[in-house]
């Protein structure tokens, strides 16, 4: 709004100079009107300045900065009507006025009247040279474009804006609702192009699963796999998704056959390294930690950079008694992520079975640190999470 303001005053100030300049010799009264309407305007008074220009569309009338004026002062104040007929009017006293084109085309645009708004709005964001006017100019085409069932012209729009706009918080904003409603779109496509295909099914089931309907993403994943068994990382969601209904309900059933999942995800692509990870964590669990340990190395080795496995065989090596072969791995993640308070807490537990009580100390300081950090962030959530793996977390009935 702030910005908005400010371009109305801009816009303003100027028209309102070039109107004192073509007033000429006319009577004290209208020069008097048209400098109370700049100081009603300087202080912001805008529906006092919008009453003094009425009295000068009457007075003025054949002045197209008068009907100009009024027009944006009616935008302003989202009289949109009125806005239109003011700025047509200038326009046909002067259609020089640039800036009054674009301000008409955004106000049909307001109205719904978006064929008639299209050309005005087309040409104030590829040709204006005004950053803010390109702008409003750039909002108002995405919305125009959307409301003429355009959508990919609205897709197009908003890569523009996210280009010459990249930090602007209601570009981000418009632009992610013209992406999202683009998306919606495709998949209701995609639903009447193949009711019955693979790509159907495994859209729903993404969908539902981001939503945390666990049930029905199952179901639908299993659609898929009847349809094509062999599908890569199709196993890997199942499982990932079952895993996720055990958490709710505290189904053993359902980490079994969440396990089962990841070891045919295995057998088709034995180089998924998540799916690895997952089969690692559930034997770790059950304590086979010899299998566990098989299952993160072919993790880690396909993956280097996957801190959540270094720290699953790190502590798997832990459970082993083999804290020489686990420090490399704490260590490792403790360098992807330094912000980690669970690599920290398992650094000081590996440090304490080598006998390095400098260097137990040394990340037991660090992890409460960290920890500390997150208790008190405890309320904030991220807005967005992959949650594509489980996370390691700190044994809760460990000790240092």
């Amino acid at each position: 709004m702030k910005r908005w303001r400010a371009l109305i005053w801009a816009v303003l100030a100027a028209f309102c100079l070039d109107a004192i300049g073509s007033v000429g010799q006319q009577s004290d009264s209208v020069q008097h009107l048209y400098e109370q309407a700049q100081r009603a305007m300087a202080q912001g008074r805008y529906a006092e300045a919008e009453q003094v220009y009425e009295k000068l569309s009457k007075l003025d009338a054949g002045t197209a900065e008068v009907h100009a004026n009024l027009g944006l002062l009616y935008f302003e104040e989202r009289k949109f009507e009125l806005a239109v007929l003011e700025l047509r009017q200038a326009l046909k006293l002067k259609p020089s006025l640039v800036k009054s084109e674009s301000l008409l085309a955004m106000s049909l645009s307001e109205l719904g009247r978006y064929s008639e708004a299209l050309p005005g709005l087309e040409k104030g964001f590829h040709r204006s040279s005004d950053p803010e006017i390109k702008r409003m100019c750039g909002l108002q085409l995405a919305r125009t474009y959307t409301g003429l069932k355009r959508d990919s012209k609205a897709v197009e729009v908003a890569l523009e804006l996210n280009r010459l706009y990249p930090d602007d918080p209601e570009i981000l904003y418009q632009t992610g609702k013209i992406y999202g409603n683009f998306a919606f779109l495709t998949i209701q496509k995609l639903e009447h192009a193949g009711p019955d295909s693979v790509w159907k099914h495994l859209a729903a089931a993404e969908t539902l699963e981001s939503q945390g309907s666990n049930s029905l993403a199952i179901e639908e994943y299993r659609k898929v796999l009847a349809l094509e068994p062999q599908r890569p990382g199709v196993h890997y969601r199942l499982g990932r998704t079952l895993l996720a209904r055990s958490h709710q309900a505290n189904s053993p059933q359902d980490v079994a056959d969440a396990a089962a999942e990841f070891e045919q995800e295995l057998q088709i692509s034995p180089g998924n390294a998540n799916a690895a990870y997952e089969l690692g964590e559930i034997r770790r669990k059950q304590a086979n930690f010899e299998q566990a340990q098989k299952l993160f190395e072919l993790a880690v080795n396909s993956y280097p950079e996957f801190e959540e496995a270094h720290l699953g065989l790190a502590v798997t090596l832990l459970a082993l008694q083999k804290p020489e072969q686990a420090l490399p791995h704490v260590l490792k993640a403790a360098e992807l992520n330094p912000e980690d308070e669970v690599a920290w807490y398992r650094l000081a537990q590996t440090q304490k079975m080598l006998g390095n009580k400098a260097g137990q100390q040394k990340a037991l300081a660090e992890y409460r640190s960290l920890h500390d950090q997150a208790n008190q962030q405890s309320g904030i959530e991220p807005v967005f999470s992959p949650g594509e793996v489980t996370r390691q977390e700190v044994d809760s009935n460990a000790s240092q």
